[in-house]
């Protein structure tokens, strides 16, 4: 059986509905500094932390309205926490916890331009 990068029962890849793609795509790439592989109008491709010809890790699907807080949370890494929240404020999106401590480190919560609740978290 050929090799094919996924595992057995983990998280493959994170699907985040938006209301506007382009705001969307903005404001993952002024934040994080993701870059997308373009589907068409409808639907984004996030590139894998391997960068082109990597699986990717994600898309952004364009959905017909905005969604609601309490969904599954995705939670990325961050090395600089702090500098992360800014960039996050700077690409234009809303803090809606934190930053706060916990047992692990440290983390936040924030809303991207479509209202997608997501959470940042650091070991320091």
């Amino acid at each position: 059986m050929a090799e094919t990068g996924h595992r057995h029962h983990a998280i493959d890849y994170v699907e985040l509905t938006v209301t506007d793609m382009a705001a969307a795509r903005t404001f993952y790439s002024g934040a994080f500094g993701w870059e997308f592989n373009d589907y068409g109008p409808g639907y984004s491709g996030i590139v894998g932390p391997g960068g082109a010809g990597s699986p990717e890790a994600g898309g952004l699907a364009l959905g017909d309205s905005a969604p609601t807080r309490g969904g599954p949370l995705v939670l990325l890494y961050s090395d600089d926490l702090d500098a992360t929240v800014e960039k996050v404020r700077a690409a234009g999106g809303q803090i809606v916890d934190g930053p706060y401590d916990f047992p692990g480190g440290r983390r936040f919560h924030f809303t991207d331009p479509s209202g997608n609740e997501l959470g940042v978290w650091s070991s320091a």
